[in-house]
């Protein structure tokens, strides 16, 4: 009979440690379970990086049935190369952030678990997402990737100079005639006629070329800038938009006004914060960088990105990158991925993201966290970025391609040597829409399916 007994409460206490070892009070997995490990590849570096780390860090102290791997992979070139050959032998992350300009790759590839198919087995609510936001990353109705950290372009300036100058500080140029004018009179020159500030300058990048074709309310490429389905070839060539942005660059340059600090767009922006030039155009992710390089040697003030005069506002498309689930064929996994996603769109979690970086927040609820108020508050700059996107309209969507990262260093090369005076606006025009139209047949060819 003792025996009997010591066995039955034996059972019954095994019985109970087991209960109590499966799950604790928020259910979620304890004992001698092991957290769902999940890789979340990235390109944030610097303070981005830094803030990036501590949302990935309270992410896996505030869930312990799953762990975050988050590892730099270097810039968006350089890390989506990583995942192509990663992928090559099944070794790819769970989670990836992809530069805009990937979009159209990442569809095409199949590595990829849509966010659609997450939002529509939960009902996952969308509507707090910036449309704007969204609308870049949908692509046939379906949201493909979450928006994580988005960005538009826009016009930096220096206050005191325009003071000095005698224009309006609270009133920057709205278009490239009111731009021309007021770098003329920025501009500041010593005894022997050198430049020692110029009125505007702008990094050759192709962004920026693309933007401004957006500006126009026209289309990079044809299909629909990619979005009906894959361009078979650029339109800026044809509709005149790429010309007249190229036009008016070169106008600029070799007007004396506007100075050319190359590819680099730290260079520009360091010239901006030194006082070497008085306007320029850069991400509004920037901005706290600026503020902090400038530290209060000058008052900063930031516009809207000019327009052309004669032509409708198009308005701007949004940069930067968004979250890409990969197809692991693995539920758990998956479920895991979704759920870290979740938090970092979250409202919190983006005020925060937007406060230490410049960043958009991808959720209008960000705007009521009285973190994301009290940063308005210190840096007013931020709001023209914010009444920029919201005034955008819903067609300012840039293009989708998978060659974009060779057609921008394409278009980058090209307006470096128009600015060099080696061709003309129109020769660099046709020069990067042939080229790029040779690699957009190349890669249609070789993807046939």
């Amino acid at each position: 009979m003792k025996k009997k007994f010591i066995s039955l409460l034996m059972v019954s206490l095994m019985a109970v440690g087991a209960l109590t070892g499966c799950v604790n009070s928020g259910g979620q997995a304890s004992g001698g379970s092991k957290p769902v490990q999940i890789t979340f590849w990235h390109s944030m570096s610097g303070k981005n990086g830094q803030a990036l780390t501590k949302m990935v860090n309270d992410f896996n102290s505030s869930h312990k049935n799953i762990k975050v791997n988050a590892q730099y992979q270097g810039k968006y070139d350089e890390a989506i190369n990583k995942l192509k050959s990663a992928e090559r032998t099944k070794n790819g992350p769970d989670v990836m952030q992809t530069y805009d300009i990937g979009t159209r790759f990442m569809i095409d590839s199949g590595w990829v678990k849509p966010m659609q198919d997450f939002i529509d087995s939960e009902k996952y609510d969308t509507s707090n997402l910036e449309p704007n936001i969204e609308g870049y990353y949908t692509v046939n109705n379906k949201l493909y990737s979450m928006p994580f950290n988005s960005s538009t372009p826009i016009l930096y300036y220096n206050k005191d100079a325009f003071k000095a100058a005698g224009l309006d500080p609270n009133n920057p140029p709205k278009t490239f005639s009111e731009l021309e004018s007021a770098a003329a009179k920025l501009t500041k020159k010593d005894g022997s006629g050198k430049v020692t500030q110029y009125g505007y300058s702008m990094a050759i990048y192709g962004w920026f070329f693309e933007q401004f074709i957006i500006k126009q309310g026209q289309n990079y490429a044809n299909n629909g800038n990619g979005r009906e389905k894959a361009p078979t070839a650029v339109e800026f060539d044809k509709n005149g938009s790429g010309l007249k942005v190229l036009n008016e660059w070169q106008k600029l340059v070799e007007s004396g006004n506007a100075g050319n600090f190359g590819r680099n767009e730290d260079d520009t922006e360091n010239a901006f914060i030194a006082g070497k030039t008085a306007m320029y155009i850069e991400s509004t992710a920037d901005l706290s960088a600026v503020l902090s390089g400038v530290g209060g040697r000058f008052q900063v003030g930031t516009g809207f990105l000019p327009s052309f005069d004669g032509t409708q506002d198009g308005g701007v498309s949004i940069g930067g990158a968004s979250l890409w689930a990969l197809d692991s064929k693995d539920s758990a996994k998956e479920k895991a991925t979704w759920e870290f996603i979740k938090y970092m769109v979250s409202p919190d979690e983006q005020a925060y993201w937007a406060t230490q970086t410049g960043y958009f927040p991808v959720t209008k609820k960000a705007y009521d966290v009285q973190l994301m108020k009290d940063n308005l508050k210190k840096k007013p700059q931020f709001q023209t970025a914010i009444d920029q996107l919201h005034a955008s309209p819903k067609t300012a969507k840039g293009a989708l391609m998978s060659v974009f990262p060779e057609a921008r260093q394409t278009v980058e090369s090209n307006i470096e040597q128009m600015l060099q005076n080696k061709q003309s606006a129109e020769q660099a025009v046709k020069n990067s829409a042939d080229s790029i139209n040779s690699t957009i047949q190349k890669y249609n060819q070789d993807n046939k399916k």
